[in-house]
């Protein structure tokens, strides 16, 4: 996997967490969903869909 994105400026852990907030996004921050398609923890998966909970708030309360 490596080898695919080494001329990337990111690397692959960066990716995977975007790909995470994207599917937290898309899932409508359901935690039991991020955990479930990334095998992660639950505190992990809370931590994804607080932070587009958070960032959809601050959006749609912008004039």
């Amino acid at each position: 996997m490596d080898r695919l994105v080494k001329d990337l400026t990111v690397g692959v852990d960066r990716l995977r967490q975007d790909r995470m907030l994207e599917e937290a996004l898309a899932g409508g921050a359901d935690p039991l969903h991020l955990a479930h398609v990334f095998s992660l923890g639950a505190r992990t998966s809370l931590r994804y869909t607080t932070a587009v909970a958070v960032s959809t708030a601050e959006h749609e309360s912008l004039p």
